[in-house]
């Protein structure tokens, strides 16, 4: 099994924000911890929930795609990927059997058929290291991507049966336009048409208008370092590099939210992004970015009650 290089620079980003630790938080609530290991991998970074209990991460230096069942406890390599490939965040389209992926500092997304793993497309959303492509997030017609580099983000629709057509670049106004820090823009989700972006090196997070991309902060979410978004419903959860999740209740209108549980494991180390898996588990990427390079020996998803 070839091993894929990692890259030093990206390691560098992350890690500036990653040891801020904030004091409001209330006490946290210590999760039960089940620990699956992606057998092989020398990264990690992104996941996406698949049907049922199928979970999917990346290797985030190398670019392979796991594919996990949380239910049992098991990962396998799924996708072994070209060299020269990053898999960053990343999101499954049930609907229509679709893997979207940010691929960093390659400045791509890539397409991938969830039951196969053959890629279907590739999209150039950037030039290469002209910012890093770094979260997806499913919209209603589409797919939304975000570079920490720039105050863009990119939207790749989705049209009838599954057709992929162009993409096209949304620039990003207002506070969260802030490109001052070294990872800006970076975890997103969608409600309804309106994207919600993590600003990392604000500890913000943000709406976007997604016809002009105005941003508008939205008051009482402040996390440090927040990097990946789950949302489900009027629930948001914020992962953060200081080893912790936090989950927000969020008002209708997404102008505010109330902070209602920090969720901490002894087993998080430089927790990256997750998924919700079945609903009831959240599924938690530990990226062991905490020493340059990592040392882990092997990369995991811890599952823990969301």
């Amino acid at each position: 099994m070839r091993v894929k290089p990692r890259r030093s620079l990206f390691l560098r980003l992350l890690l500036v924000p990653a040891l801020a630790v904030a004091a409001w938080a209330p006490a946290a609530a210590v999760a039960q911890d089940n620990v699956i290991v992606l057998p092989g991998a020398t990264s990690a970074e992104g996941i996406a929930a698949g049907p049922g209990g199928t979970f999917y991460a990346g290797d985030l230096f190398g670019g392979d795609i796991f594919r996990g069942d949380a239910r049992r406890g098991t990962a396998e390599r799924f996708i072994d990927a070209p060299d020269g490939r990053m898999a960053v965040g990343m999101v499954a389209d049930h609907r229509h059997g679709l893997l979207f992926v940010a691929g960093g500092y390659t400045g791509q997304a890539y397409v991938y058929d969830l039951r196969s793993g053959v890629e279907v497309a590739t999209y150039q959303l950037a030039a290469p290291n002209a910012g890093l492509i770094n979260d997806a997030a499913l919209g209603r017609d589409g797919v939304w991507f975000t570079n920490s580099g720039r105050a863009e983000l990119y939207f790749v629709p989705i049209g009838h049966k599954g057709r992929l057509g162009p993409a096209r670049t949304l620039t990003v106004t207002g506070p969260a336009a802030d490109t001052s820090g070294q990872v800006n823009l970076n975890g997103i989700q969608v409600a309804g048409r309106t994207p919600i972006v993590a600003h990392t090196g604000l500890g913000r997070l943000y709406t976007v208008d997604p016809a002009t991309g105005a941003s508008t902060p939205i008051a009482g979410v402040d996390v440090p370092s927040p990097d990946g978004l789950v949302l489900s419903g009027d629930r948001l959860w914020a992962v953060n590099s200081t080893s912790q999740v936090s989950r927000f209740r969020l008002s209708r209108d997404l102008s505010g939210g109330v902070l209602e549980k920090t969720i901490t494991s002894p087993l998080f180390d430089f927790p990256t992004t997750a998924a919700l898996i079945d609903r009831h588990r959240l599924a938690v990427v530990n990226g062991h970015l905490s020493t340059i390079p990592p040392t882990s020996p092997t990369y995991e998803v811890i599952v823990v009650e969301p």
